[in-house]
């Protein structure tokens, strides 16, 4: 993550900025009136000098002759016509006061919107994404395109692009006007431009070199921080404060020093620029001193020239600093657009078709691999899911599953057991369609799941995974789930069936109780039964228990257990489990193997096969039942 936030490309790039102004066009108007505002505060910034420059040669300095836009508008009389172009500054104020008003509000607006937009957009794409594509890309650097990189391209709309053209239309206003009353001290003026633009280049360079070590550092100050943070019990459990807090100071003296380098370029650039602007001004008093000495000029245009002078190089300053915004944005916009256009691998059918059956579930002959090996003609690691490339002659990919087939009736309890790394948790992914298959086939009442609607196959199975997960809310909105067919009363039922009912009443505020990230208040036990009931509250077909006792305590499996028996009553269910007490029961257990099905029948037909299920059975409870046997195997032999 650090070494991509590292990456910075050109300021400016034709095909990203007009992929950008796409988010604008529904609010075109705003940004119309905020851009026709600039330019006329634009214009409003540049009179003001010139209405000096009409005081001192009309009324202060008279000069004979003098010909001005507004002479038809201005009195003879030096008191009420000075009055009078200081009403004129004033209204120029107050309406470019009126004019920044509006520019800022709209442009404000219409980034805030945008922004609004963009985040939509990523997040919609986040839940459309596979889970594969969370396999390979960190959540913090997920939440940093939702979060950093739109603020970077909000800023260069209401921030960055604003000031640019106002700064374009002011320099613009302001070179046409010099070049006008005087061309001559208007390029002793625009003399030290080459020495400005050379500090400029001097300047970005510099900070386009802080600013990236600073992204970097923070970068990595957050995940350091979300790492530690996260283990802090482990952390404190090992005595490993100290040695944590100074690789903190370490990364954090990073950011430091490179705040400084960026704080030492400011410092240095301004007051040369300064030092140059304040040159070229130095020269036109000089030179057009001569000029009014001579009368060959007027004492209000070396006045004029002197204040245009001043506001001359304050865009170009500007502008060097926005230099620094619109490449970040630019870098920012390359990394989101590069997430949106991310294919979503897993999609719903052109032609949807429903299942109409009780739910009988089918796997055909079904192979599966996370990631394809390259081939020939395509070099590089397919994405987890990807069909495999055909007419590939290299090694065969890393399958999980292999050839797998086997049927589950409506209403059956199928549990499948095998050692880690079987495949058992995989099916279950496939069953729901976070992955294709790359061969065979798995079919709901003769339906290929490929060729079902997305929302209609998830909604017809509940799932509850070991590691249950709650979100901040209620108990009751994690029940719901933000379903809205169900009720309170279907709340309750579910929290009853699932013994939980008495523990939520228990609670301060009952199932209005406040439920905190991750469930932190909450056992391990309780989190789990709060799941049973979540599944059970969407009346799902297909029930999924993937290890959902393993990690409870034994009074809780036993609650769980009494649990269950009216959770698959009349529901197809799937049980993952490594305790084999808690399957025994069931109509049909698959055994997995290196991904493959090797054995499949009850309880007692796999132990009279002698096989890899029966070894299982013997690993968890031989102990158990030469412990049981002790006792009496002593009591035979005093007898």
């Amino acid at each position: 993550m650090a070494s991509e936030e590292e990456v910075l490309g050109k300021a400016y790039d034709s095909r990203l900025m007009k992929r950008l102004l796409t988010y604008l066009r529904p609010y075109k108007w705003q940004v119309g009136i905020a851009l026709v505002s600039i330019l006329l505060k634009a214009g409003a910034d540049v009179l003001g000098p010139y209405l000096t420059k009409v005081v001192v040669d009309k009324y202060l300095a008279p000069v004979q002759g003098l010909h001005t836009p507004f002479a038809r508008f201005l009195s003879n009389k030096p008191l009420v016509g000075i009055a009078q172009i200081a009403s004129l500054y004033v209204a120029l104020l107050v309406f470019s006061f009126l004019l920044e008003y509006l520019q800022t509000y709209f442009m404000q607006w219409a980034g805030q919107m945008t922004m609004f937009d963009m985040r939509a957009q990523i997040f919609r794409h986040l839940q459309r994404m596979h889970i594969g594509f969370y396999d390979k890309n960190p959540v913090g650097r997920l939440v940093t395109r939702v979060t950093t990189d739109v603020d970077a391209v909000n800023e260069m709309f209401t921030s960055g692009v604003v000031s640019i053209f106002e700064d374009v239309f002011v320099l613009a206003g302001i070179v046409g006007i010099m070049l006008h009353m005087n061309w001559k001290l208007a390029l002793i003026t625009f003399a030290v431009l080459p020495l400005i633009g050379l500090a400029t280049k001097m300047f970005r360079d510099s900070v386009r070199s802080s600013y990236r070590r600073i992204r970097v550092a923070i970068a990595r100050i957050n995940a350091y921080l979300q790492e530690h943070v996260s283990g802090m019990v482990v952390l404190q459990l090992f005595n490993r404060e100290e040695r944590a807090y100074e690789k903190f100071s370490e990364v954090n003296a990073i950011h430091m020093d490179a705040y400084k380098d960026a704080i030492l370029a400011h410092a240095i650039y301004y007051p040369a620029v300064e030092i140059l602007s304040s040159i070229a001004i130095a020269c036109v008093i000089w030179f057009g001193g001569n000029d009014v000495i001579r009368s060959t000029t007027t004492l209000g245009v070396l006045v004029a020239f002197i204040q245009y002078a001043q506001r001359f190089f304050r865009p170009i300053q500007d502008l060097s600093e926005k230099y620094n915004i619109l490449q970040s944005a630019m870098a920012s916009s390359e990394r989101i657009f590069k997430l949106l256009d991310t294919p979503v691998e897993v999609t719903a059918p052109a032609t949807i078709k429903a299942p109409e059956g009780p739910g009988r579930i089918e796997f055909d002959h079904v192979w599966f691999a996370y990631r394809s090996v390259p081939t020939n003609d395509h070099v590089g690691t397919a994405a987890p899911g990807r069909p495999v490339e055909q007419g590939s002659t290299d090694s065969e990919p890393d399958w999980v599953l292999r050839d797998v087939s086997f049927a589950i009736e409506p209403g059956e309890t199928v549990a499948f057991v095998g050692h880690t790394g079987a495949g058992k948790t995989t099916i279950i992914s496939l069953l729901m369609r976070f992955y294709d298959v790359q061969k065979g086939a798995i079919r709901i009442d003769g339906i290929d799941v490929k060729d079902m609607d997305l929302a209609d196959l998830r909604h017809r199975i509940g799932v509850v995974l070991q590691d249950p997960f709650l979100f901040s809310g209620t108990v009751a909105s994690n029940i719901r789930l933000g379903t809205e067919g169900i009720t309170e009363a279907d709340v309750e039922k579910a929290a009853e069936d699932v013994n939980l009912a008495d523990f939520i009443r228990s609670l301060p505020n009952g199932f209005n109780e406040e439920v905190r990230e991750r469930g932190s208040t909450l056992s391990t036990g309780q989190k789990q039964l709060i799941s049973f009931a979540r599944a059970l509250a969407h009346s799902p077909e297909i029930l999924i228990l993937d290890e959902a006792t393993s990690s409870v305590d034994t009074e809780t499996e036993f609650r769980v257990r009494d649990a269950l028996s009216l959770m698959v009553e009349g529901r197809t269910s799937l049980v993952i489990a490594h305790r084999l007490s808690t399957i025994q029961r069931a109509d049909k257990i698959i055994v997995m193997h290196k991904g493959q099905v090797r054995e499949m029948g009850s309880h007692q037909q796999l132990l009279a096969q002698h096989g890899i299920y029966y070894k299982l059975y013997q690993l968890q409870y031989k102990d158990q039942e030469l412990a049981a046997a002790g006792p009496q195997v002593t009591a035979n032999a005093d007898d």
